[in-house]
Order: C-alpha cells, then structure tokens, then sequence
C-alpha cells in the first residue's frame, strides 16, 4: 500500500511538473506571439483610416487584454476550476482597484484623452511646467518629446487634471514681438518700419494682415507690439526672423533700442 501511495505521488508530481514546464513555455511562446501580431497590427492597413491617438491607445489597450486572455488560458490547463478562478479574480481585483487607484485614474484618464480628442499624437503640447510632442498615449501614460530631445512621461491623470496648452490644434498662430524705441523716435517711422519688415519677413502672411500697436511707456522707453500671422510649423523662425530684421532696420534708421542706465553722482565733502 505505501508502494503504492508513493507511485501515485511520483507520477502526480511528474504529472504536474510536465503540465508547469508546458505551461511556462506556452506563456513564453504566447508572449512572443502576441508582441509579433501587435507590431503586425500597428504596421498593417487596419488602422490607417484610425487617428493616430486611438491606435497607439488601442494597441497597448489590445496587448493587456491579450496577455490576460493567455494568462487565464494558461491556468484552466493546469487544473485550475474556472469557478474558483472567477471567484479569486473578482476578490483580487477588488484588492488591486483599491491599491492601485491611481493607476486605474490614469486609464480612465487616457480613455477620455482619445475619445474626447484633448490632443493626438504630434500635436506639441504644455502642461504643469513641461512641453513637448506627443509620441504615444498609453493606458497609463502619456509620452512626450521636448525640443532638445528629452523623453517626458506624464501620467495620463496629469493631463486631465490640469490645464493643457495645445500648441497644434490650429494651422495658423500670431506672432506677437514686442520692441523698444527711445522717446525722441518718430511714432509714425517707426510703426512705418515694423510693417514693412513684416511684409518682406518669409513665412508672414497677408490675410490676416499684420498690426502694430504701441502697448507701454516705459521708464526710458517707448513699446511697440507687431502681430503677425504664420502658420503653425514657421512660428519660431518667424519670430527669430523678425527680432533679426527690426534690429537692422532700426540701426540702419539711426532708430535707437534704449537700454537701462543708471547715473552715478559722487560729491566731495
């Protein structure tokens, strides 16, 4: 009889360690499976109609949801009763949602960021002191690149939380440039000059055309503000190019840029 007991448990543990050694490989091999038909269905045709937004969501949404499948696959093969598996998941997510309600925050938060369009993917964006463009929105977070090429993740509840500066949802933005003339500078020659370099600045356009308006009286100066339209991807060259072009032209018209002084008297006692 303890022949026997043995040679049950010896072929219960073999038995089962076979069944481990296959599961361990089926989940190897499933994790494999599902990464090379995730980077199929992000290079194929099914989302080329799809804004960009939604597939980068979607995609890390469908690998989750595809790696549980594999996961609860995996547990019914080793015996695992589906009854008690359903009861111990429903406990354990439970568990989970309570410890991780931040994480759940941020996937509900990246679920309303593609539905409700608060920004796509490329689009340059500013939030709680960071800017950058959007590389992916994930489940949790949401990536950005800044202009020196530095990697920005946010969590998704971040940014709908806060207020969000969308620098890409329009095709055109205005240009504001302020400057600073001496007080003895003709007001009419100088607002005559800010236009005409706004005119033959690349990249300015016509409609809507561009305006100047004297905006302060400084303490040793007077401020100009030229607005200019451009469209959206030459703004900066636009801005850098105007600032260029005034300075030459104001030289050229012996217009002066007042700078801070600070007169010094000394009296001998």
């Amino acid at each position: 009889m303890l022949e026997q007991l043995l040679k049950n448990a010896v072929d219960l543990v073999t038995g089962l360690g076979v069944k481990i050694v296959v599961a361990v490989l089926i989940v190897i091999v499933g994790f494999r499976l599902i990464k090379i038909m995730l980077k199929y269905v992000e290079n194929g045709k099914i989302f080329d109609r799809i804004d960009a937004s939604f597939k980068s969501f979607a995609i890390n949404f469908l690998g989750v949801a595809l790696k549980i499948i594999l996961l609860i696959t995996v547990a019914s093969y080793l015996g695992v009763p589906m009854t008690s598996m359903v009861t111990v998941l429903g406990s354990a997510a439970v568990a989970i949602g309570l410890a991780l309600q931040g994480s759940l925050s941020n996937i509900a938060s990246g679920i309303m960021i593609v539905c409700f369009h608060t920004f796509a993917v490329g689009d340059y964006i500013e939030c709680n002191g960071f800017g950058g463009t959007v590389k992916q929105i994930g489940l949790f977070s949401t990536t950005l690149t800044t202009p020196d090429n530095v990697k920005v993740v946010m969590p998704n509840s971040q940014l709908t939380g806060s207020t969000v500066k969308d620098y890409s949802c329009e095709e055109t933005r205005r240009v504001d440039v302020t400057f600073s003339v001496s007080y003895d500078s003709d007001i009419d020659k100088v607002k005559t000059i800010l236009l005409k370099v706004a005119g033959v600045t690349e990249g300015v356009m016509e409609d809507p055309a561009p305006v100047v308006y004297m905006t302060n009286h400084g303490e040793s100066a007077v401020e100009f503000q030229l607005r200019v339209w451009c469209e959206n991807a030459n703004y900066w060259s636009v801005k850098f190019d105007l600032m260029e072009n005034v300075k030459r032209t104001f030289d050229a018209a012996n217009i002066e840029i007042p700078y801070p002084q600070l007169d010094v008297n000394v009296k001998n006692k």
